[in-house]
């Protein structure tokens, strides 16, 4: 063989390793490609099914705090007996109790009513005589007005008043009031240059309050 020869198979030699070389280094490049976009593909399979994993939680989430609705062919929750009949017995005793209270209250006014009518029946039929103790001390003529005796009825007199005070009763006043229905009795109309008309001039016959209500009124003349 020439020296030509073997130079060119020198030559053709080299080339080919260096094709090898090379498509060694492709063929590499190629898988270092290849796993790389595995890996890409796998770590976007993992955000979509971690994304997609969420939005099932948050919906069903959302399923669980959103009020059921209940559709016409909804089966409708069973009951329980027991815990029906306890709730029936005690929503009984519950309105019991309320219609005893109201019960209890309206019989406490209704006693406290009927014993204040009787009080003041009681009362109205002591004003004749406190009218005729206020009479009889009128009547004490003036040199005896010191005496022993008027003394004596002057102070039974003061503390039967204020026993009366005590219990609730308490004189209308009258004379320098306007006339009032609700209060006084107004017998006559008089004359009087100290009270214009419309006003009590003179007290005939004093009047009594119990609390509020009138066991008497006043009988009074009115200035015209």
């Amino acid at each position: 063989m020439s020296n030509t020869d073997k130079k060119e198979k020198q030559v053709s030699e080299q080339e080919k390793e260096v094709l090898e070389d090379i498509m060694e280094e492709l063929e590499q490049e190629a898988e270092e490609r290849a796993e790389t976009k595995e890996t890409e593909n796998k770590e976007k399979e993992n955000n979509e099914k971690e994304n997609k994993d969420s939005a099932e939680k948050a919906e069903a989430s959302a399923d669980a705090e959103a009020p059921k609705k209940k559709g016409p062919f909804a089966k409708k929750e069973k009951k329980d007996p027991l815990k029906e009949k306890v709730e029936e017995l005690n929503d009984r005793v519950m309105r019991q109790m309320a219609e005893f209270d109201n019960f209890r209250k309206r019989t406490d006014k209704e006693k406290a009513q009927m014993f204040e009518q009787g009080q003041g029946s009681v009362l109205e039929k002591l004003l004749p005589v406190i009218d005729n103790f206020e009479r009889g001390l009128a009547a004490v003529p003036e040199a005896e007005k010191d005496g022993a005796f008027a003394d004596g009825m002057n102070k039974i007199y003061k503390q039967l008043i204020t026993e009366l005070e005590n219990l609730g009763v308490t004189p209308i006043e009258a004379v320098g009031k306007e006339f009032d229905p609700n209060l006084h009795n107004a017998v006559m109309q008089v004359e009087s240059a100290e009270y214009e008309s419309g006003i009590v001039a003179q007290e005939l016959q004093k009047g009594y309050k119990f609390h509020d209500t009138v066991l008497r009124h006043s009988m009074v003349a009115v200035a015209q």
